[in-house]
Parts: C-alpha cells; structure tokens; sequence
C-alpha cells in the first residue's frame, strides 16, 4: 500500500512542478509584454515631443507664409503632444506598480517620480499656460506681429511662452528618465 501512495505522490509531484513552472512562464511572459508596451509607450511619447520642438514647430514658422498660421499648427500640435503625454504618463504611472517586486526601492521611486513629472509638465503646459496663451491671443484681437513690442498683452504672451518651452523641455527630461528607468526594469 505504501508503494502505490508513493508512486501516486511521485506522479503528482512533477505535474505540480510543471504547472508551477507554466505558470511561471506565463507571468514572465505577461511581464515581458507589459514592460515592452510601457517602454514603447514612453518611447513614442517621447519620439512625438522632440520631432514637435525640433522639426514640426520650426519648419512651421520657416515655411508658411503666415506667423498666425504656423503658430495655429505649433499650438494645436502642441496640444495633442501636451494631451497625449498627460495620458501616457497616467497610465505608465498606474502600471508602475505591476512587477514592483524586482525593482529597488530607489529605482521604483525615480520611475514613478519622473512619470509624475511628465504629467505635471504636460498637464500644466496644456491646461494652463496654453490656456492662457490662447486666451491672450484672443484679447488681442490682431495677429500677434501685428502687436507693439511693448503691449502689455504681448509682454504677457512673450513670457508664458517661454514658460511653455520650458514645461516641454523638462517633461521631455524627465521622459528620458523614465524611459531609461523602465528600459533597466526590464531588462532585471
């Protein structure tokens, strides 16, 4: 009798094994494809924000034939980068905790605090500043060249663009960041 309990132990044992080791697979796997889509996701974001300052928003000033145009395409350009950003950042942010176990303390909480910043830059750029850029140009009344150098309202425009450049440049960093932290979470 205690051979057949046996032998019934030494059966079911390697099948526990080899549903413990399927199923380790298949979390590593899950692992896997969720650390790639995080990475692209931040990757593209990022791709996005500097083809925007460096090709789209001075080819736009460069080639149309008016200021006003080329500064309606860089701000509704702006804002979907602005938009995107605070959206990816969110769900980078939410997904940060999946798999948190393999990562230290220090690498867990730089990811996280450059993904907060992404969104804070992006969420600020957008609803705030452009916001208000958005309305300055409308109080004008007039294409921005046509204001004086030292109307108030284009001192106003001047500086909360600089602002916005600003808000860009730093999300952008802390995209460069992030992205570097998720790429080394994937690869341990």
């Amino acid at each position: 009798m205690s051979a057949g309990v046996r032998d019934a132990e030494t059966d079911v044992t390697p099948f526990d094994e080899r549903a413990d080791v399927r199923a380790a697979a298949r979390n590593s796997v899950g692992s896997i494809v969720l650390q790639d889509a995080r990475l692209l996701l931040i990757a593209v974001w990022l791709g996005a924000a500097v083809c925007f300052s460096f090709v789209v928003a001075p080819s736009a000033f460069a080639v149309l034939p008016a200021r006003e145009l080329a500064g309606n395409l860089v701000t509704r350009t702006l804002a979907i980068v602005n938009v995107a950003g605070f959206a990816v950042s969110l769900v980078l942010l939410a997904s940060a905790f999946a798999g948190r176990s393999r990562l230290t303390r220090r690498a867990w909480f730089v990811e996280l605090v450059a993904l907060a910043l992404v969104a804070l830059t992006t969420c600020v750029g957008h609803w705030l500043i452009n916001a208000r850029l958005l309305a300055l140009r409308h109080a004008m009344g007039r294409p921005i060249d046509a204001v004086a150098a030292d109307d108030p309202l284009r001192i106003a425009f001047n500086s909360l663009h600089g602002y916005s450049v600003v808000m860009l440049c730093v999300g952008m960093v802390a995209a460069v960041v992030a992205l570097l932290a998720i790429a080394r979470r994937r690869s341990s």
